[in-house]
């Protein structure tokens, strides 16, 4: 597929899709949409692909849904054919995605930040969930992660009011994992993006166990850690660390 609304690379490990509707703050269409679901899939088969950075063209990160692109279908339509299909990819890749959020990420592009397994924000860049200043409700998952990150009330806040949430505050409240100067933003992404694209296969199973663990029981994620564990030793990769260790030297990780 030949990208309009999307830019999509691979260098040394690291799938970077970037949205890019930079006059309209990266906000979503149907084309943009297709696109997000059909870079995540190629990112998700190419084995040369170990990790995936997702950010934005321009001054923005993602505003959301372009409200002008609804059209005269039902929301719930829109919802279900596009964002939870592309929010389910994320969640689900087997590899670790990281959010770059270069600038404002708004309703469902705050969303998608927070549906990444990783999140780096610029010192520009805020998130809003935006959905209560338009009369609907969080979508793509907000309502599912805000309360398991930052708990029911800091969660219902944010919904209930909208307001803005500065890069420095998300980090306070565990809505993102590091923040960078604009002029070191770039370099700081790489640099991890480089660290994950550099690790073993069990970062996929990693990612799998997290994921449930928020909703299994304490012995139910016991029997998976041990299920994982056989699947990680079985792995290239773990054999190389094996082998590493005894020959005092750094693995290279293949991601196999």
């Amino acid at each position: 597929m030949a990208y309009e609304t999307i830019l999509y690379e691979v260098s040394n490990g690291v799938g970077r899709i970037t949205l890019n509707r930079p006059d309209k703050l990266n906000s979503f269409n149907d084309t943009l949409h297709k696109e997000f679901i059909d870079a995540l899939k190629k990112a998700e088969r190419d084995a040369a692909v170990r990790c995936v950075v997702i950010t934005g063209a321009g001054r923005g990160f993602c505003a959301g849904q372009d409200l002008g692109a609804l059209g005269n279908r039902p929301v719930s339509q829109i919802v279900r054919e596009f964002y939870n299909t592309w929010a389910l990819k994320i969640r689900t890749l087997e590899k670790p995605v990281l959010a770059a959020v270069n600038g404002v990420a708004a309703g469902a592009g705050c969303s998608l930040a927070l549906a990444c397994d990783l999140v780096i924000m610029s010192e520009q860049a805020s998130f809003v969930q935006a959905f209560v200043k338009v009369g609907l409700v969080p979508d793509t998952g907000a309502s599912y992660l805000l309360p398991r990150l930052i708990g029911y009330h800091k969660a219902m806040e944010l919904a209930l009011f909208g307001d803005k949430v500065t890069a420095r505050q998300a980090l306070e409240l565990g809505l993102c994992n590091k923040v960078a100067e604009p002029e070191s933003f770039a370099a700081t992404v790489d640099e991890w993006a480089a660290r994950l694209a550099k690790g073993p296969r069990s970062m996929g199973l990693i990612k799998r166990q997290m994921s449930r663990g928020f909703e299994q029981s304490f012995e139910e994620m016991l029997e998976l850690e041990a299920y994982g564990q056989e699947a990680a030793a079985q792995t290239a990769d773990a054999r190389e660390a094996i082998t590493a260790f005894l020959e005092k030297r750094e693995p290279n990780f293949t991601g196999r």
